[in-house]
């Protein structure tokens, strides 16, 4: 891992809450000048400290008001099975997130959709259709407490 500074860890602290922001409100906002703020920030960037800068788009803003967390078991645990569910969780876009988890489960998914039947159109007619699911376990999001995407640093 990189060695970070309390310098490196104050832009990563204000990119992660806004990353459109000028290079000089960003130094603003870190205490320093333009220059050398540019200068840390592509070099965090070029160590993988910085892997992406990207736009949050809240899933209501699109019309999917339906989020839930499924827990997978696969079938077995083949290399082609396994495969075979890394490769479908890739190609669709509702999948937002996939994890390998330990306990009963193999898997743990977030899924968006627009509504309740959406998420069981794209269970039943998606996920299961694969052939290579044992079991599943929903879990519906009724209200979301805290949702970031920024470490702590």
């Amino acid at each position: 891992m990189p060695d970070l500074d309390d310098t490196d860890r104050r832009l990563l602290r204000v990119l992660q809450r806004d990353a459109t922001l000028s290079t000089q409100e960003l130094a603003e906002r870190a205490g320093l000048s333009a220059s050398p703020a540019w200068r840390r920030v592509r070099r965090m960037t070029e160590d993988g400290v910085i892997a992406a800068q990207v736009v949050l788009v809240p899933p209501r803003a699109l019309g999917l008001s339906a989020l839930a967390y499924v827990q997978v078991s696969l079938l077995d645990h083949r290399e082609e099975t396994i495969a075979a569910f890394d490769r479908f969780v890739q190609a669709e876009d509702q999948v937002v997130e996939c994890a390998t988890i330990t306990g009963a489960s193999d898997y743990l998914l977030k899924i968006v959709a627009e509504d309740a039947e959406g998420l069981e159109r794209f269970l039943m007619r998606r996920l299961l259709a694969t052939g290579i699911i044992r079991a599943t376990v929903t879990n519906f999001v009724l209200r979301q407490t805290k949702y970031t995407t920024a470490l702590p640093v």
